[in-house]
């Protein structure tokens, strides 16, 4: 058997030539000092806020999709049933009769953007579903104004119907029911933002829900019923819900000749309202996510 140098093999080091040398494994340059190590990699820049608002948008849709049917049914048939009790006491026409036909049609935004919104971030807290967000490169107001829309889409058929089968119920006129594309997405947004906040801020998701359940009691006492024939205690109160500047301006729609500029500044308090709700909101949701 004969003997082989190791010298001799191929890829081995030559007599006096390190290992790191022969093998390339530590490139050295000229003066015998290794070279600096390559920069790590940036980390991937937080999205913008439109793409991920529309990307939770969409998100919130499709998980809702399957309970949409019963959500419309469920607020719109609670809705009519109020004003078919109510059109027992209330005439026909009157001042009473547009703050009713109003305040139901608005009622099934609250049921919807109130309501269920601050089951659903109260259940998200609790199940530990914000750490999901917390870890993706979306901004918390994108979070918070993507639930809120689409939970306050899920309210557009149901307030149309309500709002027109209000109107033949208590002879309203029908000409200015485009006022809703007003109506509907400025108080959805003040009531989701509401619903939000009180979801993210329970402490427990018992206790969302029923914040939940007494916000929506609240814009149907304060908003269906006349607000001529309530004391001046509750008056105030009425003034502090989002959803009563919403239903002022849909009242006013109904008079034969509507006081336009008194409709354009409860639609333009509504907004500054749904603003500051989802401000509140977005605050919560930062607040919980990191806890």
């Amino acid at each position: 058997m004969s003997v082989v140098p190791a010298q001799a093999m191929p890829g081995m080091p030559k007599s006096g030539a390190s290992a790191g040398e022969a093998g390339g494994a530590v490139p050295r340059p000229a003066d015998g000092v290794p070279a600096p190590l390559a920069a790590p990699a940036p980390l991937a820049a937080s999205a913008r806020l439109l793409p991920a608002l529309v990307a939770v948008y969409r998100a919130q849709l499709s998980r809702a999709r399957v309970a949409r049917i019963p959500l419309l049914f469920v607020a719109t048939f609670q809705s009519v049933g109020i004003m078919v009790l109510m059109r027992g006491v209330v005439d026909e026409g009157g001042g009473a009769a547009r703050s009713v036909v109003a305040g139901s049609s608005v009622l099934v935004v609250a049921f919807v953007a109130l309501n269920l919104l601050a089951q659903y971030f109260g259940q998200l807290r609790a199940s530990g579903g914000l750490d999901h967000y917390a870890t993706l490169p979306v901004p918390p107001a994108a979070v918070v104004l993507g639930a809120a829309a689409a939970y306050a889409s899920f309210t557009v058929p149901g307030t149309a119907v309500t709002a027109v089968v209000g109107s033949v119920l208590f002879q309203l006129p029908l000409g200015h029911l485009w006022v809703l594309a007003a109506v509907i997405p400025l108080s959805g947004a003040a009531l989701a933002g509401l619903g939000a906040a009180l979801g993210l801020l329970a402490p427990r998701q018992e206790l969302a829900t029923l914040l939940g359940q007494l916000g929506m009691s609240a814009a149907l006492l304060l908003g269906v019923l006349p607000a001529a024939r309530m004391p001046e205690v509750v008056s105030y109160a009425r003034d502090l819900l989002p959803s009563t500047y919403g239903v002022e301006a849909l009242a006013r729609s109904f008079d034969g000749q509507p006081d336009w500029l008194a409709v354009c500044a409860d639609l333009g308090v509504c907004a500054g309202v749904a603003v500051v709700s989802l401000a509140a909101a977005t605050w919560a949701y930062r607040r919980a996510a990191v806890r």
